[in-house]
This record gives C-alpha cells, sequence and structure tokens, in this order.
C-alpha cells in the first residue's frame, strides 16, 4: 500500500515551501551548524613551520606558533574545537614521544589552552605517529607481521592518555583499537585526578583505504604489515555495534564512526541504537578527492563538502570533525 494513502502520512507535498531559501532554511529537518565542527591539526617541531601536505590541499603540519594562529582564525570564524596530531622529531620502539611531558602534543595543549582557553582542545591518543615502526603499540622485537601486543599497549596510551589532561587536554581521543583501551584510560585518567577530562571513543573505526592522505600528513604509515589485525573489517557492521556498546560500558563519553562517508549505516546504527553522543570523522581521502575533483572543475567543492556533511548530521552525528571546518564555518556565515 502507497504511504500516501494508508493514512499514514498526509497525501501532500509543501511545493509552496521550496520557493524560497528562507523558507526551505524554516522547514529543513536536518541542520548544519558551526557548533558542531572540529578542525583537525598536524602540530610539528620548530618555529614559523607552515609546511604543506601534498596529499591534502590547504592544510599543513605547522610549529606550535602557527599552529596557535591557525585554530585562532577558526574559533573566530566559531569552530568550537580543534583535535590535535603529533608529529614528533624522533621515534623509537616504545613511543616516548607520546607521553613524555614536553611532548609535540603536551606543547600545543599548553599553548593553546593559554591563548584561546576557551576552545576545546581534544588530542588523539596513539602511538603510531611515535612508533619506530608505525604500528597503533606495541610490538615484540623481530616480528614482521605487524601483530601488536594488546594489553602491554595499555598502559603506553593510559600514560598518553595523563600526560595530555596534565596538558590542558578538554577531551582525550583513543583512536588505536586496542581492546580495553577505553577502561585503562579512564581509570588512569580518575586515579590521577583527571576525572573531569571527557574521552571521544574512535569506537568504530574501520581499515580503510580512505585513510592514505593522513599517513603523509602526520608520517605514520607502518614500515610492514598493515592494520588490519586491530582495525575493524570493513565488511561487519554488527561488530561495529558490539565495539560501541563496549567503548560506551568502558567509560567512553563520545563514540566515534571512522571514516564518515562510507560508515553513514553505521552512524546512523549506532546513533539509533544507543542514542549517545557521536562523532563522524571525514577523514583525510574524503577531504581530498573532493579537493581533487573541484580542481579539476568536476565539481563545486563548496556544494559537495555542504551536502556530505549534511548527509553524516543526516545519518545522526552530532559531531562532525573535517578538515574543511574552517570553510565551513565561513560558507555558513554567508
Amino acid at each position: 500500500m502507497n504511504s500516501r494513502t494508508s493514512g499514514q502520512f498526509p497525501a501532500y507535498r509543501p511545493r509552496r515551501l521550496r520557493q524560497s531559501a528562507a523558507l526551505r532554511r524554516l522547514v529543513a529537518e536536518t541542520r548544519l551548524s558551526v557548533e558542531q565542527l572540529v578542525l583537525p591539526l598536524f602540530a610539528a617541531a620548530g618555529k614559523k613551520v607552515r609546511r604543506a601536505i601534498n596529499a591534502m590541499p590547504g592544510v599543513f603540519q605547522l610549529s606550535v606558533d602557527e599552529l596557535v594562529k591557525e585554530a585562532a582564525r577558526a574559533h573566530e570564524l566559531g569552530v568550537p574545537a580543534v583535535l590535535l596530531f603529533g608529529i614528533p622529531e624522533k621515534k623509537d620502539a616504545r613511543a616516548s614521544g607520546a607521553y613524555a611531558a614536553n611532548g609535540i602534543v603536551q606543547r600545543a595543549v599548553r599553548e593553546l589552552k593559554r591563548a584561546l582557553p576557551e576552545l576545546i582542545v581534544i588530542t588523539d591518543v596513539c602511538l603510531c605517529e611515535y612508533m619506530e615502526h608505525g604500528h597503533c603499540g606495541v610490538i615484540k622485537s623481530g616480528d614482521k607481521s605487524g601483530r601488536v601486543q594488546n594489553d602491554p599497549t595499555l598502559n603506553l596510551l593510559a600514560r598518553t592518555a595523563v600526560s595530555h589532561a596534565a596538558a590542558g587536554a578538554d577531551i582525550v581521543a583513543p583512536s588505536d583499537m586496542m581492546d580495553g583501551r577505553v577502561r585503562a584510560i579512564r581509570e588512569r585518567l580518575d586515579k590521577e585526578g583527571f576525572t573531569d577530562t571527557a574521552i571521544m571513543s574512535y569506537a568504530a573505526k574501520f581499515a580503510s583505504a580512505f585513510y592514505g592522505p593522513f599517513r603523509e600528513a602526520a608520517e605514520s604509515a607502518p614500515r610492514f604489515g598493515d592494520r588490519r589485525s586491530y582495525q575493524m573489517d570493513a565488511a561487519n557492521s554488527n561488530e561495529a555495534l558490539r565495539e560501541v556498546a563496549l567503548d560506551i560500558t568502558e567509560g567512553a563519553d563520545i563514540v566515534m564512526v571512522k571514516p564518515a562517508l562510507a560508515c553513514l549505516d553505521i552512524i546512523y546504527r549506532v546513533k539509533a541504537e544507543f542514542g549517545y553522543p557521536t562523532a563522524a570523522y571525514n577523514v583525510s581521502a574524503e577531504y581530498s578527492m573532493i579537493k581533487a575533483a573541484a580542481k579539476n572543475g568536476w565539481i563545486d567543492e563548496r556544494a559537495v563538502v555542504m551536502e556530505s556533511l549534511l548527509a553524516m548530521r543526516r545519518a545522526g552525528a552530532d559531531i562532525l570533525i573535517t578538515y574543511a571546518a574552517a570553510d565551513v564555518a565561513r560558507w555558513l556565515r554567508e
């Protein structure tokens, strides 16, 4: 039976409400707002460093002084939050730069909170950028399979999260996909007195080909093997819900789905099932593909970016992590 004649919905189309942009906005079911945006930033050593990332036009590796300027420009446009990634000068087998008191992310957090106290600072908690082998956890010496030792990794992740909180981070975001890491981080944060530091868990993070440009930006490509042993199989949606449920049980305050456009169904299911604050990460290749097509004149960059983010919102995302955050904020003003 046709739903238009079944009594469930009226057999009516509001044609007249489509005649002007103002009327369309008045009745829009889903809205984009600058308050939903998070801008990822890459912190690097040095001063006055603004190193272009070839695979991500308009995105840069930034020294802390330049990173503060970039964050300030976005914040002036209304972007409320940034997500920090660190690029250390040295890497080792224990990822010591990840939890060093004066590590690159820790320095960036302190300067951001000093210069922009109202800015929400989120830090990525992972070890891949700091490990000499490029994997997200501890690997047994001599093992070239890429198999990460889950439990020994948890202590390093918890140490990293505490160091970020001590520097002033508002939210820590574990992205490693180790089992039990949210509980380990929550317990360590509470023990160290950081009970108000929130956790945004990369709860459903798939082993995706859409991360390619990010590996260049963060200099984090694994030197051998891949990350399929600890990131999720793109074929599994029920498993994603189990992962999210576990992270919520362990103490996550916000859950994230990554990548976003390839996982709109997952975003919808997570929000519908749990009703939890849900973030969508509009990842590097999703950003770069739009940039490349726009450069060739094949698409309207602004229209495609806005439509893509609207799709994430329509699927149920409350928070939109996107490299286009500053542009989107500007477009929303217009």
